[in-house]
């Protein structure tokens, strides 16, 4: 899995930078930036708007990381599953995200693993151009967020955009699948949040009233709550249902 995400990275980069021209210009001396119109001579102007753009493309990697794939939805949930234990910094933010990310790629795996066998290996093989292999690549990414969109999302973005009403779903613009995907991610993470809420919720309720009713008013619930939280979750295996439920709701 591993290398298959290294060799996706590599392909966004050499779609925006041409290696081979690069070399050319360290070869050739001191670094400048000239224009030509003449035929057969370099465009060393080019060159510098592709570094900017290959810059660009790079910051805004975690975005889009986080908007084109599983990782929303899981963070999302273990965030709402702390804030049920009513603990503020166990797990971690670093755990979470880290379980989070490495879920993100499990459940991402075969997708990534379609772009390197339709998009990435022909192109690196020069059977295919750059530009066929943007769109083989898009290919797959879109069929998992169509899988996970709901459409009425779908239908709220192209009312927005103004575009006429499409009769497939590849007809879609991508620009309009993934805020759809975005927010109906979110919608299922706040479902899901809500029924790993529930049980926790019932807890603290019952604490509260068991202390009232004893007059200790000015203990905190929450103090004797935790460790029923933790014993209860422990003993219902949560971490396995938690995680198990997430992967299996993207299959």
């Amino acid at each position: 899995m591993l290398f298959t995400v290294l060799g996706l990275l590599v392909l966004g980069i050499l779609f925006i930078f041409p290696w081979s021209l690069f070399a050319q210009e360290a070869a050739s001396g001191a670094p400048s930036v000239t224009v030509s119109l003449g035929e057969g001579t370099p465009n060393r102007f080019s060159v510098a708007i592709q570094i900017l753009i290959l810059l660009t493309v790079l910051s805004l990697a975690p975005a889009i990381f986080i908007m084109m794939t599983s990782f929303t939805r899981i963070v999302v949930v273990l965030s709402f599953m702390r804030q049920a234990f009513g603990t503020q910094q166990s797990p971690p933010n670093q755990v979470l995200i880290g379980l989070a990310l490495f879920l993100t790629f499990l459940v991402m795996a075969p997708v990534w693993q379609e772009v390197n066998k339709e998009a990435l290996q022909p192109y690196l093989q020069e059977e295919i151009s750059q530009q066929d292999a943007l769109d083989l690549a898009i290919i797959p990414v879109r069929n998992f967020m169509l899988r996970q969109v709901r459409e009425k999302d779908l239908s709220l973005f192209v009312k927005i955009a103004k575009l006429p009403q499409p009769k497939n779903p590849s007809e879609l613009p991508t620009f309009t699948v993934i805020p759809a995907f975005m927010i109906s991610e979110l919608r299922t993470a706040f479902q899901i949040g809500f029924l790993v809420y529930l049980p926790f919720l019932v807890i603290d309720i019952v604490v509260a009233s068991i202390l009232m009713s004893m007059g200790m008013m000015m203990l905190p619930p929450v103090m004797i709550s935790l460790p029923f939280k933790l014993i209860l979750f422990v003993l219902a295996d949560g971490w396995y249902l938690v995680v198990g439920s997430l992967v299996k709701g993207f299959a």
